[in-house]
């Protein structure tokens, strides 16, 4: 199983660092992540954010990241959206619609469920 992480281009490696949470809960298999418990050979294959507002470039950059990957016979089975995506981007339903009918992979939305009560507030 391969998956992929995409973060808010606002959020990511700013007030998010180095994707340090959704990491995490991907090695303990927490959060969205628990559904990988018994697949010890699930693996995180890409990170990367958005795109930017307002949504409009989620798909191109899925496609790129799929065309990256192909001369390696790599793909991406599941798109997960960060924590941050999916609790605070006023796109995300557009931007989920859009990647789930034109990118041809599995969205599952959220990542980490470790949110300090200060940030984001």
């Amino acid at each position: 199983m391969n998956i992929a992480i995409m973060g808010c281009k606002e959020i990511k490696d700013e007030t998010c660092i180095g994707c340090q949470r959704c990491l995490t809960a991907f090695h303990r298999r927490e959060g969205e992540f628990s559904r990988y418990k018994d697949q010890p050979d699930a693996r995180i294959v890409a990170i990367f954010h958005c795109g930017g507002c307002p949504a409009t470039s989620p798909v191109l950059r899925m496609k790129q990241l799929q065309t990256w990957m192909s001369p390696m016979g790599e793909r991406v089975d599941v798109l997960h959206l960060g924590t941050c995506v999916k609790n605070h981007c006023a796109y995300k339903d557009t931007l989920v619609s859009a990647v789930r009918n034109k990118a041809g992979v599995e969205v599952i939305e959220g990542s980490h469920p470790y949110l300090p009560k200060d940030i984001f507030a």
